[in-house]
């Protein structure tokens, strides 16, 4: 019962902006690390950045100083800057929440539905 949602996809021209969004609701009693990720056509997932719930951020090599990964934990939402775009960010790209569902329970991992982000050169 835990839905993420995803927003802020699109198409942008190179050396563009984009700020994704990822809203986890349903039953969350708390939210451990948040990342996203990333999968372009023909190519496997890959991870983006991630961000702990004390704040702590690993970005991939590929998009470090480019992205800035954050979190409103009021809001169960995590966002993903992006920068300075170029065509090789073309991808579908996913959120993944690290939910506890209740006191009593370990944390899962959830996936978003994904969000389609296009660079145009």
């Amino acid at each position: 019962q835990v839905q993420l949602v995803e927003s802020g996809g699109g198409l942008v021209q190179a050396g563009g902006s984009l700020r994704l969004s990822c809203a986890a609701s349903g039953s969350v009693f708390s939210i451990n690390a948040m990342g996203w990720y990333r999968q372009a056509p023909g190519k496997q997932r890959e991870l983006v950045a991630t961000i702990t719930s004390g704040g702590s951020t690993v970005y991939a090599d590929s998009v470090k100083g480019r992205c800035s990964i954050s979190r409103d934990n009021a809001k169960n939402t995590v966002y993903l800057q992006m920068n300075s775009l170029k065509p090789e960010d073309t991808a579908v790209y996913y959120c993944n929440v690290d939910v506890v569902r209740s006191s009593s329970l370990s944390p899962r991992a959830y996936w978003g539905q994904g969000t389609q982000v296009t660079v145009s050169s």
